[in-house]
């Protein structure tokens, strides 16, 4: 689910944009282990996962994050709690003969995005939050979700849009969730750090790594990597890729905050099913994938 921006949109909460997965354990004393089925023992191809993959996003399902698990050879399917098992069936119905590469999990909540390096920033409409200061040359600027650059001109620092920040420079959602706002205010501090911890470098996540997060709405909190590559579809369309999967908590308004480890910018939030009561899973734009289609770096 995408971090989400604080104003609904399409039934998602837009500008609070930032999925936790239940487990139950079952009595098996004295149960004999059954044989596995021939799906179960079968060996799927890096080809049978891209066509297992292929086939959850043509079935379309809201409410559904996938990636492929190089270590299982699997394809983790994870669904939330408004996908019933009829939309279930679907899904393995569109794998064909590749179903068996199918890892179905459960999660509480239902997928969205959030919207809020933490800082609150506002548009006309909803809250987000600043994701890291960047720049090219002399000229400054911030990152954020898509989803909050999208249909959003001028950012303010307060609610009440007496400071001006910047504007809208460039916004890619959906198929990626990230956009870059440009600074107008001279006088505004342009820290290059998250909080208190400075940020000198970017890169790409590993599986298992532990990361931190940071939002306007739920301040900050830890967790670690455990899905690289994945696609979430948000719903009525809004389906991304390439998305960083975390079982870090988030909620609405923590949209665009910065994900990092140490001083290493990792991503931005984009949103998720959980929330940081109960926990949650969160999913993550990759920043590298930002720096490059904007040409800046953290600094």
């Amino acid at each position: 689910m995408r971090i989400k921006r604080t104003t609904p949109r399409s039934g998602i909460a837009r500008h609070s944009r930032t999925v936790a997965i239940a487990t139950g354990l079952v009595a098996a004393a004295a149960l004999a282990v059954p044989a596995a089925s021939a799906d179960e023992a079968r060996t799927y191809s890096a080809s049978d996962l891209t066509a297992a993959s292929d086939a959850v996003l043509e079935a379309d399902v809201a409410g559904t994050a996938w990636n492929v698990d190089p270590k299982t050879k699997q394809v983790v399917v994870t669904a939330d709690s408004t996908v019933s098992k009829a939309e279930i069936a679907k899904l393995k119905q569109a794998a064909g003969d590749k179903a068996g590469a199918l890892k179905i999990e459960r999660t509480p909540g239902k997928f969205q995005k959030y919207i809020s390096g933490g800082d609150a920033t506002y548009a006309s409409s909803w809250r987000c939050s600043l994701g890291f200061n960047v720049r090219s040359g002399s000229t400054y600027y911030f990152l954020t979700a898509g989803h909050c650059t999208d249909g959003a001109g001028t950012w303010w620092a307060n609610s009440a849009k007496t400071t001006v920040l910047g504007t809208t420079h460039g916004s890619s959602f959906p198929t990626n969730d990230y956009g870059i706002v440009r600074y107008t205010n001279s006088s505004i501090t342009k820290s290059g750090t998250v909080g208190s911890q400075d940020i000198t470098r970017a890169a790409d996540p590993t599986v298992n790594q532990s990361v931190t997060r940071r939002g306007s709405t739920t301040g900050t909190h830890s967790g670690r990597v455990t899905g690289l590559n994945a696609t979430v579809n948000y719903g009525n369309g809004d389906i991304v890729y390439g998305m960083i999967r975390t079982t870090v908590c988030a909620e609405p308004g923590d949209s665009g905050g910065p994900l990092y480890s140490g001083s290493t910018a990792l991503g931005l939030t984009s949103g998720g099913s959980g929330n940081c009561s109960s926990g949650g899973t969160t999913f993550f734009q990759p920043v590298t994938e930002a720096l490059r289609a904007y040409n800046v770096s953290v600094y």
